[in-house]
């Protein structure tokens, strides 16, 4: 440490530009706790030093990740590219049934850019590991082709970016900064909807790329048909390449996301405990990993060995437990509350009366048992997990904007929680 700066060498520029961006803050005010003087700290890595001046070690600012080539243009700022977690490669993706397709070209794109799948889209509801495979991607790549030029940002950073360059007359900065790219990554696609202007501009940057056989990557909570008001001709060519879907994750493999990221802080976790968290999170990893902290936080707070009490007072006693509900419980208690029989929900029938209990059973099974989307699809009437995706969907939506649909389904969930406590 030197004229009140610390420095702390990093792995690799990714690992660097990943603490100067999120955690430079935290390191700053530890250091100033612990010392009680004004110090701040200064990340490098290998490549970005020189010898000492003065008895002071200067640092030079090394080329961010994600940007573009030096050719005179101003660079792009770097608050609008997204930041990488180097934890976020593929060797700690855990791979399922849920995402198997999703990694095996995520693998295939990183491994030949533009001629595996291109464009890549990756679709799945929130929290399910899409931009851990855009980042991946991105790591991948920086490591295999370290001269590659890559954009990696999140779709509301293209809308903004391209406002502020129509407002300051630089769309020709603008056109160098998205189409002078051997690698272009968004995330989020669908914040395009009801943008004509944008989507105009992004269709002529889409055609760019490919034509300049560059690769684009894209991730989005819905497939390219069922976004709301994107041209068609964007969603003819989000479809060239390869759309990927991404489902909920089963049992086994929630539980082996558990022990993966109880791996990855070094914290040491017991099986019944990775089982109650993976019983208590169905739908989303990161719940997984907040529910991870919180379980680490109650050890450090209680200085206690973390077992099941521990974990079960971070985070609430499950209410159903995973093991106690069947799709048989579930189905009689919905059919005897909307007068209608099971032949029906697992028929092909779709009137109104048939198809919201059928979907509530889905959403409900989904909530309440460890059945994959696919096994629920197959018990009723062999639909398949998009499906029952789709019912998961519109029982959310419709519950977010119906009060009294709300309160029916709040209350077929009270009386699944008796039947669960009296073992039924």
């Amino acid at each position: 440490m030197r004229a009140g700066t610390l420095t702390v060498r990093a792995l690799t520029p990714v690992h660097r530009e990943y603490l100067m961006r999120q955690c430079r803050e935290a390191f700053n005010e530890a250091l100033q706790a612990v010392s009680g003087q004004l110090i701040t700290v200064q990340f490098i890595s290998d490549d970005e030093t020189q010898p000492a001046i003065d008895g002071v070690q200067a640092v030079i600012e090394p080329k961010p990740l994600m940007t573009t080539p030096p050719n005179g243009h101003r660079r792009a700022d770097a608050d609008d590219t997204l930041v990488i977690n180097p934890d976020n490669d593929f060797e700690s993706f855990v791979v399922g049934p849920n995402n198997r397709l999703a990694h095996a070209a995520a693998t295939a794109v990183a491994e030949s850019p533009a001629s595996a799948y291109n464009p890549l889209f990756i679709h799945g509801d929130v929290g399910l590991g899409k931009t851990h495979l855009l980042q991946a991607i991105c790591l991948a790549l920086s490591e295999r082709c370290p001269g590659v030029v890559m954009r990696y940002l999140s779709c509301e950073a293209f809308v903004t970016r391209f406002i502020e360059a129509v407002q300051a007359g630089q769309m020709a900065e603008f056109r160098h900064c998205f189409r002078d790219v051997d690698v272009l990554v968004i995330d989020d696609i669908h914040f395009l909807t009801r943008r004509d202007r944008t989507q105009e501009e992004f269709f002529h940057t889409f055609n760019s790329l490919y034509q300049g056989s560059k690769q684009i990557i894209l991730s989005s909570d819905a497939p390219p048909e069922e976004i709301p008001d994107l041209e068609e001709r964007l969603v003819s060519r989000f479809k060239w390449g390869l759309v990927a879907n991404i489902d909920p994750p089963g049992y086994e493999t929630r539980l082996a996301i558990v022990k993966r990221k109880s791996a990855l802080r070094s914290f040491a976790i017991p099986d019944d405990v990775a089982s109650f968290i993976a019983d208590r999170i169905v739908s989303n990893i990161r719940e997984i990993e907040g529910a991870i902290t919180r379980v680490q936080m109650e050890a450090s707070l209680e200085k206690r060995p973390v077992d099941l009490e521990l974990a079960k007072a971070a985070l609430g006693e499950v209410s159903v437990p995973a093991t106690s509900l069947t799709l048989q419980n579930i189905t009689a208690i919905v059919t005897a509350f909307y007068m209608v029989r099971l032949t029906d929900l697992q028929s092909k029938k779709r009137q109104r009366s048939i198809a919201v209990p059928r979907q509530v059973c889905m959403y409900l099974a989904r909530r309440h048992t460890r059945h994959s989307l696919e096994e629920i699809g197959g018990f009723f009437g062999g639909r398949d997990h998009t499906t029952v995706m789709h019912a998961l969907k519109a029982v959310k939506l419709r519950m977010d904007r119906d009060d009294d649909f709300k309160s029916v389904v709040l209350q077929l969930e009270t009386e699944l929680r008796r039947q669960g406590a009296r073992g039924e």
